[in-house]
C-alpha cells in the first residue's frame, strides 16, 4: 500500500506538468508528514548529507569541461580527423559523424552536448553534399547517445553515487560496450549508405590525415589524461573531472583560441545552470530514496521476487521493460536516481554483478534519449535539423532497432561489461 500510494502521488504530480525534481520533493514531504512519524529534522539532515559526497563534485566539473569543449572548436577538429580516416567509404560523412560522436562523448561525458557539438557541424555539411536530411538526423540523434555509455559519463557517476559502486570501475566497464555500440552504428550507417548510393568523400592522403590528427590531438589527449590519470592512480574520478575542466579551458581559450576570454563567463553560467538543475534533482531523489528505504519498499520487493523464484534472466527482462517504459515519461537522470536505489538491492541479491547492472541501466537510458515523447536527443536534433518530432522518430528507427538488440546483448552477456574492469582487478 505504501508503494502504491507513493508512486500514485508522484504520478499525479507529474501529470500536472510539474518538473520531476519538484514532484519528487513534494511526494516525499506530503507522504512523510502525513503518513509517517519521521521527525522533520531528519529531512533537513538528509537534504544536506545527500549532496555531502565527494564523488558528486565530479558532475559539475565534467559538465564544465564538456561546455568548454562544445564551444572551443574541439568537435570541428574531431570531425575533420575522422573524415580523413573513413570519409572515402560509402556514406563517409555519416560514418565520420558517428566516429566523431564517440570521440567527443569520450571527452565530454554528455549525450546532449555531443548532439549539439557534432550535429550542428556535420548535419549542414551532409545536406550540402547531397545526403537526405532524414538520414543525417538519424545518425546524429542516435550516435550522440554514446555520451551516456563512454567514460567520463555523468550518468555512470550518478549510478556510482546512488549505489555506492566504484565510479572508476564503471568508467572502465563502459569502454568495451561503448566501442561495440559505436561499431554497430557505423556498420548500420555503412550498409544503409551503400544500398542507397549515398556520396563518399575523396580519399585523404597520409599527410592530410597526419595534419588532421595533429590539429585534433589536444582534444583527444583529454581522454588519456582522464582515463590514464584514474587508472594510473594519479587522481580519483572527482579530481580527474577538475583536471579535465581546467585542461578544456586551456585548450579552448589558449591553444585553439576558438573561445574568446570575454565569452568564458557565459560558458561558466551555462555549466552552472546545468549543474544546478542536476544537483537539485539529485537532492530530491536522495530524499525519495530515503523515504523508500524507511518504508522498507526495496527490501519487500526483493523478498517478493526471491519468493517467486525469479531467475536472473527473467529479472533482467522485467528491469528492461520497466526502464524502457519509464523512458516514455521521464528523462534519464530522474529514472536512474529513482530506480537505481530500488532495483540495485534486488539485482545484487540475485547475484547480478553491480558493474554489469550499472552498464545495463546506462544502455536503457541511451535508448530513452532517442525515442518520444521525452527523448532529449530527439528534441535537440529536431532543433538542429528543423524537423518535426514525428518525422525524426521515423528517421531514427533503424538505429533504434540496433540499440534495442544491443541492449539484449548487454543484458545477457555480462562479460562484455565486466571483463575489462575485472581484468584490471577492479
Amino acid at each position: 500500500m505504501s508503494a502504491a500510494l507513493i508512486f500514485g502521488i508522484l504520478a499525479a504530480l507529474m501529470l500536472t506538468g510539474m518538473p520531476i525534481s519538484i514532484a519528487l520533493g513534494l511526494t516525499v514531504l506530503s507522504f512523510m508528514f502525513t503518513m509517517t512519524t519521521v521527525p522533520i529534522e531528519s529531512v533537513g539532515l538528509k537534504l544536506f548529507t545527500g549532496l555531502d559526497n565527494f564523488s558528486i563534485m565530479a558532475i559539475p566539473f565534467f559538465i564544465l569541461a564538456g561546455t568548454f569543449l562544445t564551444r572551443g572548436g574541439v568537435a570541428r577538429r574531431m570531425i575533420a580527423f575522422t573524415s580523413s580516416l573513413i570519409g572515402h567509404w560509402p556514406g563517409g560523412l555519416g560514418l565520420a559523424g558517428v566516429a566523431a560522436s564517440a570521440l567527443f562523448a569520450a571527452v565530454s561525458g554528455s549525450s546532449v552536448a555531443t548532439v549539439v557539438a557534432i550535429g550542428s557541424i556535420i548535419l549542414p555539411a551532409m545536406v550540402e553534399q547531397g545526403y537526405p536530411k532524414r538520414f543525417g538526423a538519424g545518425v546524429i540523434t542516435t550516435s550522440g547517445a554514446l555520451g551516456i555509455l563512454l567514460p567520463p559519463s555523468v550518468i555512470l557517476v550518478l549510478f556510482g553515487v546512488s549505489t555506492n559502486t566504484s565510479i572508476g570501475a564503471l568508467f572502465m566497464a563502459g569502454v568495451m560496450p561503448g566501442l561495440l555500440l559505436a561499431s554497430l552504428m557505423i556498420c548500420l550507417t555503412l550498409v544503409i549508405a551503400w544500398r542507397r548510393g549515398y556520396p563518399r568523400m575523396a580519399r585523404s592522403t597520409w599527410a592530410q590525415r597526419w595534419r588532421a590528427f595533429r590539429e585534433s590531438v589536444w582534444g583527444l589527449f583529454l581522454i588519456v589524461i582522464v582515463m590514464g590519470g584514474i587508472y594510473g592512480g594519479l587522481f580519483t574520478p572527482t579530481e580527474a573531472a577538475a583536471v579535465a575542466a581546467v585542461y578544456a579551458f586551456v585548450i579552448a581559450v589558449f591553444v585553439y583560441r576558438d573561445l574568446p576570454l570575454r565569452d568564458v563567463p557565459k560558458v561558466l553560467l551555462s555549466a552552472a545552470n546545468t549543474s544546478a538543475m542536476l544537483l537539485y534533482i539529485i537532492t530530491n531523489a536522495v530524499l525519495f530514496s530515503f523515504m523508500m528505504t524507511n518504508e522498507h519498499i526495496p527490501q519487500s520487493m526483493a523478498a517478493w521476487i526471491v519468493a517467486q523464484h525469479f531467475n536472473v534472466w527473467t529479472f533482467l527482462f522485467v528491469v528492461n521493460i520497466v526502464l524502457l517504459a519509464a523512458g516514455n515519461v521521464m528523462e534519464p537522470t530522474s529514472i536512474l536516481l529513482i530506480m537505481a536505489p530500488i532495483l540495485f538491492p534486488i539485482a545484487t541479491s540475485l547475484g547480478v554483478d553491480p558493474i554489469h547492472f550499472g552498464i545495463l541501466m546506462a544502455v536503457n537510458m541511451e535508448v530513452g534519449l532517442c525515442h518520444p515523447p521525452v527523448g532529449l536527443n530527439l528534441y535537440v536534433a529536431s532543433g538542429i535539423a528543423r524537423m518535426g518530432i514525428s518525422e525524426l522518430t521515423v528517421a531514427v528507427l533503424p538505429w533504434l532497432v540496433v540499440m534495442l538488440m544491443f541492449l539484449a546483448l548487454i543484458s545477457y552477456v555480462p562479460t562484455i561489461s565486466v571483463w575489462l574492469p575485472h581484468r584490471l582487478g577492479m
